[in-house]
C-alpha cells in the first residue's frame, strides 16, 4: 500500500466550512428522495407510483457504477489553477442545480428519471472532489471527527430539506428549485475559501487510474472487505428507509403520513447527529474503527427486527431511534477507515470513487428491489426482514478488515 502524506490538522471554520456545502447536498439528495419523488411519482402515475419510484432510482444507480470510479479518476488527473479538488466540487453544484430544475418541470416518469439523473451525476462529481479533500487534507487521527462532518449533516439535511420543501408549498416544482438555492448558497463558503494541497503524485493515465481502481477491492483484502461492509450496510439501510412513507401511508395507515414521516425523520435526526459525532470523536480518541463500524450495523439491524416483531407508530418510534443511532456512529466511522485502506496514493479520488458506489448505489437501486419485495414476496415485514439480515452481513465483512483496529 502506497503511504498518503500526513497532512497538517485542520480547524474548526475549515471543518465547518466542510460540513455545511455537505449540509446543501444531502438536502438536496434525501428531500426529493423521502417526499418530493414520491409525491411527484404519484400526480403523475398514482397506480405505478412504487414501480415508477424504483425505476427511477433504479437508474440513478446504473449511472453511480460508471460515474463514481470515472469522476473519480479524472479528479486525480485534473489540472486546474483552481486546484484538482475544487473545480470537481464547483461543477458538481453546478450539474446539481441544473438537475433539480429539470426534474422539477418533469411531466411523467421517464423525464423524471432523466433529470433525477443529471442531478445525480452533479452529486457524483461533488462527492469526487469532497472525499478525495478529506484524505488529502485531514490526519488520520482526525478523520473520524471530520467524517462526522459528512454524516451529521446528512441527517439535518433530511430535516431541512423537509421543512424547506413542506415551507415552501407551491408544489414539487417549487421544493426542487428551493433545494437548488439552498445548494449553491451553502455550497458557497467552501467553493470561495478552500485551496487545494499540491499533489505528490499522480496516475500516469486516465486507463492506469480506472483499471487500478476496479482492480483493489480483489487485489487488496482489507480494502474489499471494507467495500462489502459499506455496500451491505448501506443497502439495509436504503431498503429499510426508501419506502417509509408508503409504510406510513398502507402499512400502519396514519392519517397524516406526511406529519409522521416529519416525526419520525426529527427522531432519526437527534439519533444520528449524536451518534455521528459521538462515534466519530470516540473513534478517534481510542483509535479504533472496526468495532465502532461493526456495532454500529447491528443497531440498524435492530431497528428491522422492531419493525417486524411489532409494526405499530410506537414501533416505528423507536426504529427511528435505533436507526438513527446505528446509522450515524457507522457512518462517520466506517468513512475514517475507509480512508485508512486506500490501496495507492496516486489514486486517491479513484478509489474512494469505488467506495462512493458502495454508499450510492444502494441507495438508488434499494427502491428497485423493494418495490419487488412489497409487491411480490410478502410486503413490509419482509421488506424489513431483509433489511436487517443485510446490515448483519455487512457487520460481518467489516470485521474481516485486519489493518485498521
Amino acid at each position: 500500500m502506497t503511504a498518503v502524506r500526513a497532512p497538517a490538522p485542520v480547524g474548526r471554520a475549515w471543518t465547518a466550512r466542510f460540513g455545511l456545502v455537505w449540509l446543501g447536498l444531502w438536502a438536496a439528495q434525501l428531500a426529493p428522495v423521502q417526499l418530493l419523488l414520491p409525491l411527484q411519482l404519484e400526480e403523475l402515475d398514482p397506480v405505478h407510483k412504487v414501480r415508477d419510484l424504483g425505476l427511477v432510482n433504479g437508474v440513478a444507480g446504473l449511472a453511480a457504477l460508471v460515474a463514481l470510479p470515472v469522476f473519480g479518476a479524472l479528479c486525480d488527473r485534473t489540472r486546474s489553477p483552481y486546484g484538482r479538488r475544487r473545480v470537481w466540487v464547483a461543477g458538481g453544484v453546478t450539474g446539481y442545480v441544473a438537475g433539480l430544475l429539470l426534474t422539477g418541470a418533469a411531466d411523467d416518469w421517464r423525464s423524471v428519471a432523466g433529470g433525477w439523473s443529471v442531478a445525480q451525476l452533479g452529486m457524483y462529481a461533488a462527492m469526487a472532489g469532497l472525499t478525495a479533500t478529506l484524505a488529502d487534507q485531514v490526519p488520520a487521527g482526525q478523520r473520524g471527527t471530520v467524517s462526522a462532518a459528512v454524516y451529521a449533516p446528512q441527517a439535518l439535511g433530511i430535516l431541512v430539506g423537509l421543512l424547506l420543501v413542506t415551507g415552501l408549498g407551491g408544489g414539487t416544482g417549487t421544493g426542487y428549485a428551493g433545494l437548488a438555492v439552498l445548494l449553491v448558497l451553502v455550497a458557497l463558503p467552501w467553493l470561495l475559501r478552500s485551496r487545494d494541497t499540491a499533489p505528490d503524485v499522480r496516475p500516469r493515465s486516465l486507463g492506469a487510474a480506472l483499471r487500478a481502481s476496479w482492480a483493489a477491492p480483489t487485489r487488496h483484502p482489507d480494502y474489499g472487505w471494507a467495500f462489502g461492509g459499506r455496500l451491505l450496510v448501506n443497502l439495509g439501510n436504503a431498503l429499510g428507509t426508501t419506502y417509509l412513507l408508503y409504510f406510513l401511508t398502507d402499512g400502519l395507515r396514519r392519517e397524516d403520513p406526511e406529519g409522521s414521516l416529519l416525526v419520525l425523520t426529527v427522531v432519526y435526526l437527534v439519533a444520528t447527529v449524536a451518534a455521528t459525532w459521538g462515534g466519530g470523536v470516540l473513534s478517534d480518541r481510542t483509535g479504533r474503527r472496526r468495532v465502532f463500524v461493526a456495532g454500529a450495523a447491528v443497531l440498524q439491524a435492530l431497528a428491522c427486527a422492531v419493525l417486524v416483531v411489532a409494526p405499530s407508530w410506537p414501533s416505528a418510534l423507536v426504529a427511528g431511534l435505533l436507526l438513527g443511532a446505528g446509522y450515524g456512529a457507522y457512518t462517520s466511522v466506517d468513512q475514517a477507515l475507509v480512508t485508512q485502506v486506500l490501496p495507492d496514493a496516486r489514486t486517491v479520488a479513484g478509489d474512494l470513487g469505488v467506495m462512493n458506489v458502495a454508499a450510492v448505489a444502494p441507495q438508488a437501486l434499494a427502491p428497485l428491489l423493494a418495490s419487488l419485495v412489497i409487491a411480490e414476496l410478502g410486503g413490509y415485514d419482509v421488506l424489513f426482514g431483509l433489511a436487517g439480515t443485510v446490515t448483519v452481513l455487512g457487520a460481518l465483512s467489516v470485521a474481516r478488515i485486519r489493518s485498521v483496529r
